[in-house]
């Protein structure tokens, strides 16, 4: 038969000019198939400390007597697999003429013993006598050194023989792939042909995984056509090489062509077509092919039945899951702890923990991945406290936890907000050397954001020795979930030293762009998206409506809403509150029809967004016939956040008694803040009986809140009953629970400027009060007196006005006349409701100066414009 190198087509075979690498054979981005091809002597090499051995030693094949005896013996010794016999004989004085069949013997079998020591003592002893080494011994020398995990050294041996033989080439192609050296294996492959050593099947099913796991799809399918030339297109170890290739660059259509082309499948293609699909996501076709496998009566082994429980996993098919198990139990497949273990996760993964449970009890050998298994299921449900418990039986059981494990239970810690916890699992990593794992890095940095403690996970992030781009986005988001919106814009703006954000990291930036209404900043991030092509990822265009819709800025949220070429609930449901906040309740209502007509179903939060909007916006008849919808035609039982938008809605119409009746009657317990809704709209009505009524309930359920005495207080202030105020006042005491800092704030090209009530540091402090004066002096004049009555103290009117005049939204405002261009919008954001007199004035600025004000207070947007709110009083 010709050598198959004989008929290599011209761009498989270019003799002259290869170019070989003898450590790092790095060549990337070039393709094997057509570089060109230089021939190199090996002994012709630069030569390493041991190299001049080589090219000067030879054994002699020339034998006495004694020596044949030791020969013999120490060959016996091999063959019954004694290598301590053989090394003992070996090291006999009179051994100077033993043959290079001895030294082979024991070569191998220091390389199937994996005894390096040994190898090398027989290396150094054939270095030793002078001469050329006998190629035969050479390479049992590679195969030892390769064998006992020296490749090193075993590469250095092979470069200095002339070795036709297939074996040492794929040998070394071999262990270069496993330790994921694939540009090197390929190098081989390309040296390899050059010298003219005919590949076999195993060379190119080596081969093409390196190509695969490189992604040289084009190098991979000339090989495939080359392949099929030569007549290997029905060999077995070859097309199930190219299915795995074409698995591994996604190919998968390729993969099916070649399967159904093979006439003679053995249990290895059908085991590579179900884990190629596995791998590549298509579930139901894994199943499809293990189907047909029974079918045809393969014979089913373990690899392939952990394959088709990932597939049932991936799908949460709990009734293949119990059938695939009944079939194991038949197969006796049980009893493997890599089945069992894959079992208990599919169960959990499909939502019976019970049925893990049960498979974690039966298991008489249990491994690290078995706990982990079982832990990664407890979180997966919720059921935190039951992760938290096993992973302390599993340290009691001496098993210890791996990397996976922690990562585990500190998910379930962040979940469970079990900070104490999570910090003895961070002792633990840390005595463990564990936290030098990226991973585990990454997790402890989420437990302690999730459980509120951001020095902490900001020093797990100092401390990380190399962070990636999710432990950024962990901070990130960290800082915007935990209320600390100027953290995370100053780490973001740190990232981009490093690192350039991708969409998670947008996705973690924009609700703190929306929690200080940032407009400016948020823009510039929304040019950021359009720029790198990130307005195609849904989850980023819903960050940017929701911060557009929080900074006030409600014309770009719609514009932004009208061009999204898909939308989801999501996104109508930001568009609904939106509309809600602002105040325009019959938009909102609009947009929730729209929503529906849309085919898009509503839940939960998409009809807590609209009811919350037509509370706010007084649309009684609305709200009324949406919760009806949610309730009967939707089938969604209302929460307490639905009743409590139905009290508000009642208690805003005047409809006290209607909103006390519905609390009553609801089939959920009534909370303090249902019943603090009712006790504002009887506050508003003027209803003190009612009031005083209802705060006995709140009392009852909170007797050291503060908010709802003082709320009483103002409602007794208004009927001048003051007396009653004085006894809340006592009641409450000097030294009682204090009310959170009242503070507003506003952006001003990069600055954010805050105001504190009754904070006089402000540059620019004495300009806003002389102005803040004025206006209330004009206010008054034009008879647009102050609103007094909800001040608790019985004094005269000028003590009343000099109470309110610190107020922090009126200074942010005052600040935004006095600095913003005429015509420019001020924006004003407050850390609490913005109170009556604040009100006012506002409605005052807009109408007399001509100036629009957005306001946003924790509750709601107030727009300003013409001496009218849009939250209509």
């Amino acid at each position: 038969m010709l050598s198959i190198y004989k008929t290599l087509p011209h761009f498989l075979l270019t003799p002259s000019t290869y170019t070989y690498k003898k450590q790092s054979h790095k060549h990337k981005n070039e393709s094997p198939i057509n570089k060109p091809i230089k021939k190199i002597s090996p002994l012709s090499r630069t030569k390493s400390s041991c190299t001049n051995i080589y090219a000067t030693l030879s054994l002699s094949r020339t034998k006495n007597h004694q020596d044949f005896d030791y020969n013999v013996e120490i060959l016996k010794a091999c063959e019954m697999g004694n290598l301590k016999e053989a090394m003992r004989l070996f090291s006999h004085p009179e051994k100077s003429s033993l043959d290079s069949k001895t030294c082979c013997a024991i070569l191998q079998l220091c390389g199937e013993f994996k005894a390096l020591s040994d190898g090398k003592k027989v290396h150094d002893f054939v270095s030793g006598i002078g001469g050329e080494i006998d190629e035969f011994v050479c390479a049992k020398l590679v195969f030892m050194y390769v064998n006992c995990g020296d490749l090193d050294q075993g590469r250095r041996v092979f470069d200095t023989i002339e070795n036709e033989k297939v074996f040492l080439w794929n040998l070394l192609i071999s262990e270069y792939s496993k330790i994921g050296e694939f540009e090197e294996s390929v190098c081989l492959f390309m040296r390899m042909r050059g010298l003219g050593v005919e590949a076999n099947e195993f060379t190119f099913s080596c081969v093409l995984k390196c190509f695969g796991a490189l992604g040289r799809v084009v190098d991979g399918e000339r090989v495939h056509g080359y392949l099929s030339k030569i007549g290997f297109g029905s060999n077995n170890i070859v097309v199930n090489a190219l299915i795995g290739f074409y698995f591994r660059c996604k190919r998968t259509d390729s993969a099916r062509k070649l399967f159904d082309g093979l006439a003679d499948r053995d249990e290895i293609t059908w085991n590579s077509m179900v884990s190629g699909y596995v791998a590549n996501g298509l579930a139901r076709n894994a199943l499809r092919v293990f189907v047909e496998m029974l079918s045809e009566s393969v014979s089913v082994e373990l690899a392939v039945m952990i394959n088709v429980l990932v597939a049932i996993g991936s799908l949460e098919r709990l009734d293949l899951a119990r059938a695939v198990h009944g079939f194991g139990v038949k197969g006796c497949f049980c009893s493997e702890t890599n089945f069992a273990n894959t079992l208990l996760d599919v169960y959990s993964k499909c939502g019976d923990m019970d049925g893990s449970v049960k498979i974690f009890r039966n298991m008489g050998r249990k491994s690290v991945v078995t706990y982990t298994a079982l832990i990664s299921g407890y979180a997966r449900e919720g059921l935190f406290t039951e992760a938290i418990k096993l992973f302390d039986d599993m340290k009691r059981d001496g098993i210890k936890p791996d990397v996976f494990t922690v990562t585990s239970i500190l998910h379930a810690c962040a979940c469970n907000g079990s900070l104490e916890k999570g910090k003895e699992v961070h002792s633990y990593i840390r005595d463990s050397n564990m936290q030098l794992s990226l991973f585990a890095s990454n997790a402890l940095i989420d437990m302690y954001a999730k459980c509120g403690s951001m020095e902490d996970a900001l020093a797990v992030f100092y401390e990380m020795p190399r962070t990636d781009i999710v432990s950024w986005n962990t901070m990130i988001g960290g800082y915007s979930k935990n209320r600390l919106p100027n953290e995370a814009l100053n780490f973001f703006v740190k990232m981009q030293n490093d690192l350039k954000p991708d969409n998670v990291t947008i996705s973690c930036i924009l609700p703190s762009c929306g929690n200080l209404s940032a407009l400016d900043r948020g823009r510039e991030i929304h040019s950021f998206v359009l720029k790198n092509g990130l307005s195609s990822d849904l989850f980023v265009m819903n960050g940017l409506l929701d911060m557009y819709v929080k900074c006030g800025a409600l014309v770009l949220a719609r514009s932004l809403f009208s061009i999204m070429p898909e939308k989801n609930l999501v996104s109508w449901t930001v568009m609904t509150a939106g509309y809600g906040m602002h105040g325009f309740g019959r938009q909102a209502v609009s947009t929730f029809s729209e929503m529906r007509r849309a085919g898009i179903k509503p839940d939960h939060a998409s009809f807590l967004s609209i009811l919350y909007a037509c509370s706010h916006s007084g649309l009684l008849d609305e709200g009324w016939s949406l919760f009806n919808i949610m309730q009967n035609n939707c089938k969604i039982e209302p929460t307490l956040e639905h009743y409590t938008c139905m009290v508000d809605l009642l208690s805003r119409a005047k409809k006290l008694s209607r909103a006390y009746s519905l609390i009553k009657n609801m089939p959920i317990e009534a909370d303090c803040f249902i019943w603090g809704v009712l006790l504002r709209g009887c506050r508003i009505h003027h209803d003190l009986k009612l009031a005083e009524k209802v705060a006995e309930h709140i009392f009852d359920l909170e007797p050291d809140n503060t908010e709802y005495y003082v709320l009483l207080a103002n409602s007794y202030a208004e009927a001048e009953q003051w007396e009653e105020v004085k006894k809340l006042k006592q009641k409450i005491g000097l030294h009682g629970p204090k009310k959170e800092r009242d503070c507003s704030w506003i952006q001003m090209k990069d600055k954010v400027h805050i105001f504190v009530a009754g904070d006089d540091a402000h540059p620019l402090t004495k300009d806003i009060n002389l102005l803040l004066k004025k206006l209330q002096k004009d206010m008054k004049e034009q008879g647009d007196s102050l609103n007094m009555r909800y001040v608790l103290i019985n004094t005269d009117e000028m003590q009343k006005e000099e109470a309110h005049c610190g107020h922090s939204e009126k200074l942010a405002m005052a600040f935004g006349i006095l600095r913003l261009p005429p015509g420019k919008i001020i924006r004003v954001t407050k850390n609490l409701r913005v109170c009556s007199d604040c009100h006012e004035t506002a409605k005052y600025i807009s109408k007399v100066i001509g100036r629009e004000i957005v306001l946003r207070d924790s509750r709601r947007f107030h727009h300003f414009k013409e001496g009218c709110c849009s939250c209509r009083g």
